[in-house]
């Protein structure tokens, strides 16, 4: 199971440490430690080298983390909102709530972070020049930085969706067409066309004796992945467009106290009236929703001691929108808070419930009917 560690907050952005995080500091700290530092410094014993390669990998990271504030700062600039940075196994990703508005916001955006990636080499190649009267050992470490920051930020510049070089072709295709999803289904291609390339690269290497290739074996299939989901995401949402909350929404409610167990909720409520999503209350006050998905995530074995009020979403967290809120726009609301269900409220009073799964099978059925 995959877990995640919060290690601090940035600018209001929350940073996290993925698991998979340590499986390439590791490599990475093995691999320098082995290769590089040894031949800078052969009459050094190898605790020394090690010493150097773990400060090194921490400084690698800390440029990736560099790379993905700048992406943030920019979105966070241009009014969207930004909930958190993860770095993983293959670097990081800023978690950003809504596709960029115009084709210039996501040029700037996109085009931030290789820019951060070339100013912090060429920091660390000055300072490659400046350090040795004062340390070896650290000009050494920041002549590797600057290389590998020259790479990271050469190798974003690819125009493969969805890394930056392909957000940056999507936003001119996009500025030129005026279609984003055109615009995101030719980004999408081109990041395959590289993903399928840095696989094939990989199972030569694999097949001439090197087992490095492997790396890029899974660097090409984790790009193929995200390139296909990213193109999914925008037909998804377009799917969407021109859809009103009226039109989604679930009119015919069930009322539920706040003290029913959730096993009660299951046998008496979901099961027999073939309902999945629920409004709380009490003493005719609304206290918040709970949904299908609600009970799905609270352990199975605590079905008979927790009650609704322990699953629901709370209404001071609940996303209320409008009867003529445009159906896109109510599903990034939803993915932004990481909700499964939202109110539809007029003149003070709810009017209707929409959950995510009704979302999505609307989506799936115009799918389907080729609409």
């Amino acid at each position: 199971m995959r877990h995640s560690w919060r290690i601090g907050r940035v600018a209001g952005i929350d940073i996290f440490i993925d698991s998979s995080w340590f499986v390439i500091f590791i490599l990475f700290t093995w691999a320098v430690s082995t290769s590089f530092f040894p031949q800078r410094f052969p009459d050094k014993v190898a605790v020394f080298h090690w010493i150097l390669g773990t400060l090194t990998s921490l400084l690698v990271f800390a440029s990736v983390l560099v790379h993905e504030l700048s992406h943030s700062l920019v979105a966070k600039k241009q009014g969207e909102t930004v909930k958190s940075i993860t770095l993983f196994i293959f670097g990081g990703v800023a978690q950003i709530t809504a596709e960029p508005k115009e084709p210039i916001h996501e040029f700037t955006m996109a085009f931030a972070g290789p820019l951060a990636s070339f100013a912090v080499a060429g920091v660390s190649f000055v300072a490659s020049f400046l350090l040795p009267g004062f340390s070896e050992p650290l000009a050494a470490v920041a002549l590797y930085l600057s290389m590998v920051n020259v790479g990271l930020g050469i190798f974003n510049l690819l125009p493969g969706f969805p890394m930056d070089g392909g957000r940056v072709m999507r936003s001119i295709v996009w500025k030129i067409t005026g279609d984003l999803k055109k615009a995101t289904r030719i980004a999408s291609i081109s990041g395959q066309v590289f993903a399928f390339f840095f696989i094939m690269l990989g199972i030569l290497q694999v097949l001439r004796g090197a087992i490095s290739g492997l790396w890029l074996v899974f660097i090409g299939w984790f790009l193929h992945s995200a390139a296909v989901r990213g193109y999914r995401q925008v037909v998804t949402e377009s799917l969407l467009e021109g859809v009103k909350a009226r039109d989604l929404m679930n009119r015919e409610y069930t009322t539920i106290p706040r003290g029913l167990p959730i096993q009660a909720l299951l046998d008496e409520y979901i099961l027999k009236k073939k309902e999945r999503v629920f409004l709380v209350e009490d003493n005719d006050q609304v206290l918040g929703i709970v949904c299908l998905e609600d009970v799905k995530a609270a352990p199975r074995d605590r079905w008979e001691q927790m009650t609704v009020a322990d699953v629901m979403t709370p209404r001071d967290e609940l996303a209320s929108v409008s009867p003529d809120t445009d159906g896109s726009d109510i599903l990034k609301s939803l993915a932004a808070r990481d909700i499964n269900q939202v109110p539809v409220i007029e003149d003070g009073r709810v009017t209707g419930i929409i959950c995510r799964t009704e979302l999505l099978r609307y989506i799936q059925l115009k799918r389907e009917l080729g609409v």
